[in-house]
């Protein structure tokens, strides 16, 4: 037995699956494959306003001191 992955494009297909899965040929699976989220969207919101514009801050004065300290 083997399992292999298709993409369905359009319906007519999907009757055919259910067609074969009828007759016992095969059996699908439903597996929807979803687009992997973007780092950013996936955890904007988490940190509280507050946390993240003190967070901010945090590293805006890391940078100045960093550049003043090249000088």
């Amino acid at each position: 037995m083997e399992t292999v992955t298709v993409q369905i494009n359009n319906q007519k297909a999907y009757k055919l699956l259910e067609e074969l899965e009828a007759m016992n040929l095969l059996k699908v699976i439903r597996k929807s494959v979803q687009k992997p989220k973007k780092l950013s969207k996936r955890f904007a919101g988490v940190l509280p306003t507050a946390v993240a514009a003190e967070m901010q801050s945090f590293v805006e004065e890391g940078r100045e001191s960093w550049g003043k300290s090249d000088t």
